[in-house]
């Protein structure tokens, strides 16, 4: 799946058990970030788990509280963002769902089903 945001392409897709988050600038620089199912489930499970008293959650504290790699929870973040099960306003996080985590995974199988381009 892909979309333009202020000039940059960025595009998800499935590869070797990962979460893949692709962004290539109008300036034709391109960059790649992972994520791993572990920390994936992590991050979605903290918006069903954890009172948020509507304050919401940033990244830097989901990567400190759990002690997870920053990049892989914005990419996370970037994608429940972009599947609509999550809400961003002002750098913080909000669940979008009744259900993040069962949400989350049934877009993470969706995307790992989704046939590679030739």
């Amino acid at each position: 799946m892909r979309r333009n945001i202020r000039d940059r392409d960025i595009a998800f897709r499935h590869e070797d058990g990962c979460l893949v988050r692709t962004v290539s600038g109008a300036d034709g620089r391109t960059y790649t970030h992972r994520c791993s199912l572990e920390v994936f489930e992590k991050v979605a499970w903290l918006f069903d788990t954890t009172p948020h008293e509507g304050s919401g959650v940033a990244i830097g504290e989901i990567a400190r509280a759990e002690n997870l790699p920053h990049t892989q929870v914005d990419v996370t973040l970037a994608y429940l963002h972009e599947r609509g099960i999550i809400d961003r306003r002002h750098r913080r996080n909000y669940p979008a769902s009744a259900g993040v985590h069962l949400d989350a995974m049934v877009e993470w199988h969706a995307l790992r089903e989704e046939p590679r381009p030739a």
